[in-house]
């Protein structure tokens, strides 16, 4: 089903490097048709990168599809980097992306983090934003991350949630996410690695209603920095003030947007979707009876799919 719903795979037709601040490479591409509805697609994490099935999400003879590495991920440098790494440093390098690719305004995609920084560049920039398909939205409130990190989720999952508490001494499992980033900062390379590993697969392991299974194969390189950049924003809750995406959702008030979330999504609980939603009136809610918070579950893809076609304009 998920193969056989996306668009056919399709390789870029310019790709390059874009040079920001402390001392940041941030790599990005283009695929489709360049003269199609501007797209960009902003990965989830913090800290993970775009893949070649990112490229599928939207139909590529009516859309210019763009891609964006975040700092410190995927194939951007220096791999894995937290100096200068903030949200708002990934809006200016987002609005410095927008003018590097001459876009007048742009369909933003984005699910979970992906969902986070897409929310928080169309209220800073709303002329900028033609519409939003968003997917298991995070806001990183407190009561998001306490679910996620100390007690919610945990209650659902108790055998991973064993195996993500097993690293932390019990005196310390008051605040994960704070011991999380003493052993992730740590200088012992071994005790960094155990930890990000057992950061990661917490989060794979609850993500979905399908049967979750290990591949056995850990890019070393890349597990570190989707859990070092996960946990740098994590432990300072994305750099946002508490509440403000939701708070802020006037500021989309001339922005149309579809909202697909599962309804038993274990990362992003559905409230959050619902909470926004309920203040801005442009958006629709989808709630997706069998599904959690993977996009690649059936119900979630066929509806993020059928969202890009129908934001779609004729080239």
């Amino acid at each position: 089903m998920f193969e056989a719903t996306l668009y056919p795979p399709i390789e870029p037709y310019e790709s390059g490097y874009l040079a920001v601040d402390g001392a940041h490479r941030l790599y990005w591409e283009q695929c489709g048709n360049p003269q199609g509805t501007p797209a960009l697609f902003l990965h989830g994490g913090p800290g993970g990168g775009c893949t070649a099935n990112n490229r599928r999400w939207f139909d590529p003879q009516r859309y210019r599809i763009i891609l964006l590495d975040q700092r410190g991920c995927g194939r951007s440098q220096p791999t894995g980097e937290l100096a200068a790494n903030t949200t708002e440093h990934l809006l200016g390098d987002i609005e410095a992306l927008r003018q590097r690719c001459a876009v007048e305004r742009w369909l933003l995609m984005g699910g979970s983090w992906g969902a986070t920084l897409a929310l928080a560049y169309a209220q800073r920039h709303p002329a900028r934003v033609r519409a939003l398909v968003l997917r298991g939205v995070f806001c990183a409130r407190r009561s998001e991350l306490r679910w996620l990190y100390q007690e919610g989720a945990s209650r659902l999952f108790p055998e991973a949630w064993q195996r993500f508490v097993a690293p932390i001494a019990a005196a310390e499992r008051h605040d994960l996410i704070a011991a999380y980033h003493a052993r992730l900062n740590n200088a012992d390379a071994t005790l960094q690695m155990n930890a990000a590993i057992a950061w990661c697969a917490w989060e794979d392991s609850i993500a979905s209603l399908l049967p979750y299974s290990s591949t056995g194969t850990i890019d070393a390189a890349a597990t570190l920095a989707l859990a070092r950049i996960g946990n740098h924003y994590m432990q300072r809750r994305c750099f946002l003030d508490d509440g403000q995406l939701i708070a802020h959702a006037h500021l989309l008030r001339d922005i149309p947007a579809v909202i697909v979330q599962g309804r038993y999504d274990a990362v992003t609980p559905p409230i959050t979707a619902w909470e926004l939603a309920r203040d801005w009136p442009q958006a629709t809610l989808q709630l997706v009876a069998d599904a959690g918070h993977a996009s690649s579950e059936p119900g979630i893809l066929r509806r993020l799919i059928a969202a890009t076609d129908g934001f779609a304009v004729q080239p």
